[in-house]
């Protein structure tokens, strides 16, 4: 409709197609379809000449109302995404929202401020949830089963961790064997430790892993993942946690990575809502802004690998 429109209005097909960015051949077989389709001639041409029958003549005058419609309508949609309001209910991890979920905000807050969001962090987060508009999960295989749709935000490695003044008096391990050896901070259900090499973590079967057994009880224990963070900074151990959970204690000197170049595990975190619901624009905008602001690859932004 809109190729025929402007091959009426400039009056010719090559013009039509240099300002639609086609190419001549194109736009001749759009018009021939359209026509095809409607099953009546739009319009007589000659190679010198294109004259509208008088079927092309009423169609020519509603196709334009309709496309102005058209446009009318996206750019009503386009300029109502400021005003967007409401309450959008997110379910998050609890250190994801802590550490970055809730850092982010301000900033879209500022694009949308009558959305309200009210975020719903569980200690335990049993599957996901379809009351909530969203859902942000995390999964160590990267694999996610259910009615729903998912869109990937972002990878967090978990790496070792502790402070500089803990290391310097018990010592930087070299090899994850020599892990044990420090005083260990870590969740009571932690049987053992596979630590692999960061750059393969991503594989299926990375290369080069390396798992520990504890030959002795951690010096604390938690399942809690910013009690074990608060407990590291304080300097009672090593630990292990996300990468977004020690970005900024690792960027102002705070903590120190144990172990540099190696990982315990990989996080893929994925935003998923149900697929059989219509989707709000106040949410839409919302996992935009989340994918945009993570990266929305299968990698850690904030190791940069």
């Amino acid at each position: 409709m809109k190729v025929f429109c402007r091959v009426v209005d400039r009056q010719g097909f090559a013009a039509a197609a240099r300002e639609l960015d086609l190419s001549p051949s194109v736009v001749t077989r759009l018009v021939n379809e359209l026509e095809a389709h409607l099953g009546v001639r739009l319009m007589n041409r000659t190679t010198r000449t294109l004259t509208l029958t008088a079927a092309g003549e009423r169609y020519v005058e509603q196709a334009r109302g309709l496309l102005q419609a058209l446009d009318d309508i996206e750019s009503e949609a386009a300029s109502a995404t400021s005003d967007l309001s409401g309450r959008l209910r997110v379910q998050v991890p609890p250190a994801f929202a802590t550490h970055q979920v809730a850092r982010v905000l301000p900033a879209f807050v500022a694009r949308y401020p009558r959305i309200c969001i009210e975020l719903v962090a569980p200690n335990v987060m049993e599957g996901i949830d379809d009351s909530f508009d969203l859902c942000i999960v995390a999964s160590s295989s990267g694999q996610l089963e259910g009615q729903f749709v998912a869109r990937r935000l972002t990878c967090s490695h978990i790496i070792a961790c502790a402070t500089p003044a803990f290391l310097d008096q018990h010592g930087r391990p070299t090899h994850p064997s020599d892990y044990l050896a420090l005083n260990l901070v870590h969740p009571a259900y932690i049987q053992e430790m596979t630590f692999r090499p960061e750059r393969e973590a991503l594989h299926a079967k990375p290369q080069g892993r390396v798992t520990v057994v504890p030959s002795q009880q951690a010096v604390m224990m938690t399942s809690h993942v910013d009690t074990l963070y608060a407990a590291t900074l304080a300097g009672l151990g090593a630990s292990g946690f996300p990468s977004y959970v020690a970005d900024e204690a690792l960027k102002d000197g705070r903590l120190e990575r144990v172990l540099p170049g190696w990982s315990m595990s990989v996080l893929h975190l994925f935003a998923t809502y149900p697929s059989r619901r219509y989707m709000p624009m106040r949410s839409r905008v919302f996992l935009d802004f989340l994918v945009d602001v993570f990266g929305g690859e299968e990698r850690d932004p904030w190791l940069g690998i």
